[in-house]
């Protein structure tokens, strides 16, 4: 993806959240020793790009503005550099929008949970068949 001068400006929209269907299947990745990603991170991300902000997206999810952020932080730490950018809030009002790492993550992640639950339909059916018995 190119880098845009703007920050809050990207030339590829994030893909929006996936349908759950029944059984379907959210992975936790562990990369390295310092890196975890899950939904939770992810679907942070995603409303942190639909709302430009990580208070909005903290209060979508229904979640204390501090743990948003130390998740947000947790990632930045992890991969050595940000996943998501802020502006100081003021007369304009501040904002938040994600970088091309934040962005890559939303759509890596969610192509390795389409491609999984694809996979795994049949033993997903066979697992909840036997909650219906």
């Amino acid at each position: 993806m190119p880098v845009s001068a703007d920050p809050f400006s990207f030339s590829e929209p994030v893909p929006p959240v996936l349908p759950r269907a029944r059984g379907w299947i959210r992975p936790r990745l562990y990369i390295g020793e310092h890196i975890a990603v899950g939904p939770g991170k992810i679907d942070l991300l995603r409303q942190v790009d639909q709302t430009r902000s990580i208070s909005a997206a903290a209060r979508a999810l229904g979640m204390q503005y501090k743990k948003a952020w130390l998740l947000l932080d947790s990632l930045n730490k992890g991969f050595g550099r940000p996943v998501v950018v802020t502006t100081a809030g003021g007369r304009g009002g501040g904002g938040a929008a994600l970088t091309e790492l934040g962005q890559a993550l939303i759509i890596r992640y969610g192509a390795l949970e389409t491609r999984i639950n694809q996979t795994a339909q049949q033993e997903l059916s066979a697992l909840y068949a036997l909650a219906d018995e």
